[in-house]
C-alpha cells in the first residue's frame, strides 16, 4: 500500500502517501486504515462474530408522523400539496383582510438582507400565501384543490428568534368535478364540499367529539363561516372567502372555499391509539325524518340533541336536506336527517325503533320547538 509504518510496542504509527487523500485523520483515519487492511488481507478470511451489544432503543418522531399522516389523508381526498415562500411583505399579506379590518398589532420579523423587494419579512399568515398560489394557478386550470402545512412567524418576547406556529390551510375553487364529453359537470365547490372534506379528514385521523358552530373571521364571508371544535378547543375555521377579500385578488367571480387550522391543536387531538369495532353481523334499520324549526336554529345543535336522545342504538345521524318555502311558513326551515339504528347482538324490532323515534320527537318538540314534518 506504500504506507510508512513505525512500530512502538503495541502501537502502529502509519503515514499515508500523498496521493491517498481519501484516508482521513483521527478516529475516521483509523477506520479507513482498518478497511484498507481488511481489503488486502481478504474479507472472507475474517471470522464472523455476533454483535455482543444490545440494540439501541428505537424512538420515532410522533409529531412528524402525525403531520405526515395529515398529508396522506388530504392527498387521498384529492387535494394537492403546495409549498409557498415563507417570506413576503406586509402589503401583500394585508390583502387577506378587508380594508376596514387591516390592523396588525404584531410586528414583523424583518430580514436584514432580503432576496427581493417582495421578500422582506417573515410571513404571519399561511392563508395569504395560499391565496397567492390560487391567484397564480387560476390562469392555468379552473379546478383547484390545494392544501399546505407550514409555519408562520411571530416576534417572541423570550428572545431574538421568532415563535414558529404551524398552520394548515385548505383552498377549493372551481368545479367539484371536471366536465366530461358525456356530462356537464356537477357544479362548483361550495361550503358543504369543504365541510365534507374536513369531516372525512377528522374521521380518518380518528378525532372524536368534533362539533361545528357559527364563527366569525375577517377573511371569511359573514354567515358562511364555521368554527371546528373538539370540546372547548378550536381546531380551525372554515368557510367562504369574503367578497371584499376575493376582490383584492384576481380570483374571478367563482366563490373560493378556504379553511385554516392550528396544527398544534390538530395533532394534539389525534389519539396515539384508538379502538376498532368488528363489522356488525346484524342489519341496521334506516329511516328519514324531517323537522320544521326556527330559521335561526343551528342544524348542529339539532343533530347533537338527536344523537344524545337516541342513545347507543342510534349509531349514525346525517343531515341530508334543508328546505325553505311557503309551505312551512315564514322564518322556518325544514331539516331532514337520516337515522341509522343498530344493535350489536341482534336485529332490532319495529317497536324498539318506534320507541326511540318517539322519544327523539318529543324531546325536540319540548326543548327546541321542532315540529315533525309528515308530508
Amino acid at each position: 500500500l506504500d504506507f510508512d509504518v513505525a512500530i512502538k510496542g503495541e502501537t502502529l504509527s502509519v503515514t499515508t502517501p500523498d496521493h491517498r487523500l481519501d484516508i482521513g485523520e483521527g478516529v475516521i483515519g483509523k477506520a479507513d486504515l482498518m478497511e484498507e487492511i481488511a481489503r488486502i488481507y481478504g474479507y472472507e478470511k475474517i471470522p464472523e462474530t455476533r454483535m455482543a451489544d444490545a440494540l439501541p432503543p428505537q424512538r420515532g418522531n410522533p409529531e412528524l408522523q402525525k403531520e405526515e399522516r395529515v398529508r396522506d389523508v388530504l392527498a387521498n381526498l384529492g387535494l394537492q400539496e403546495v409549498i409557498t415562500y415563507r417570506m413576503t411583505t406586509p402589503e401583500l399579506e394585508a390583502r387577506r383582510l378587508p380594508p376596514e379590518t387591516r390592523k396588525n398589532d404584531h410586528p414583523y420579523m424583518e430580514l436584514q438582507n432580503p432576496i427581493s423587494q417582495e421578500r422582506t419579512v417573515m410571513r404571519q399568515s399561511l392563508l395569504a400565501s395560499m391565496l397567492e398560489i390560487v391567484e397564480r394557478n387560476i390562469k392555468l386550470r379552473e379546478r383547484l384543490a390545494f392544501f399546505e402545512i407550514g409555519p408562520v412567524y411571530r416576534a417572541s418576547e423570550s428572545g431574538p428568534l421568532p415563535d414558529e406556529i404551524s398552520r394548515l390551510v385548505l383552498a377549493l375553487r372551481g368545479p367539484r368535478e371536471l366536465a366530461q364529453w358525456d356530462s356537464e359537470g356537477a357544479g362548483d365547490f361550495d361550503f358543504a364540499d369543504l365541510k365534507g372534506m374536513v369531516e372525512e379528514m377528522l374521521e380518518a385521523l380518528q378525532i372524536e367529539g368534533v362539533s361545528y358552530a357559527r364563527g366569525e373571521h375577517p377573511a371569511f364571508h359573514p354567515g358562511k363561516c364555521a368554527r371546528v371544535l373538539q370540546g372547548e378547543t378550536q381546531l380551525g375555521v372554515i368557510g367562504e372567502l369574503h367578497p371584499l377579500v376575493q376582490g383584492q385578488y384576481d380570483l374571478g367571480d367563482v366563490p373560493v372555499m378556504v379553511g385554516t387550522f392550528n396544527m398544534e391543536a390538530l395533532m394534539a387531538a389525534i389519539p396515539e391509539r384508538f379502538d376498532s369495532a368488528a363489522v356488525p353481523n346484524f342489519p341496521p334499520v334506516i329511516e328519514d325524518v324531517a323537522f320544521i324549526v326556527a330559521e335561526d336554529l343551528p342544524a348542529g345543535d339539532m343533530q347533537a340533541m338527536i344523537e344524545q336522545t337516541g342513545g347507543r342504538l342510534l349509531v349514525d345521524v346525517q343531515l341530508f336536506d334543508i328546505y325553505r318555502g311557503e309551505q312551512i311558513g315564514i322564518d322556518k326551515k325544514s331539516l331532514a336527517y337520516t337515522l341509522t339504528y343498530q344493535h350489536p347482538e341482534r336485529t332490532l324490532t319495529d317497536e324498539e325503533v318506534a320507541k326511540i323515534r318517539t322519544k327523539i320527537v318529543k324531546r325536540l318538540e319540548r326543548e327546541m320547538g321542532a315540529k315533525l314534518r309528515d308530508e
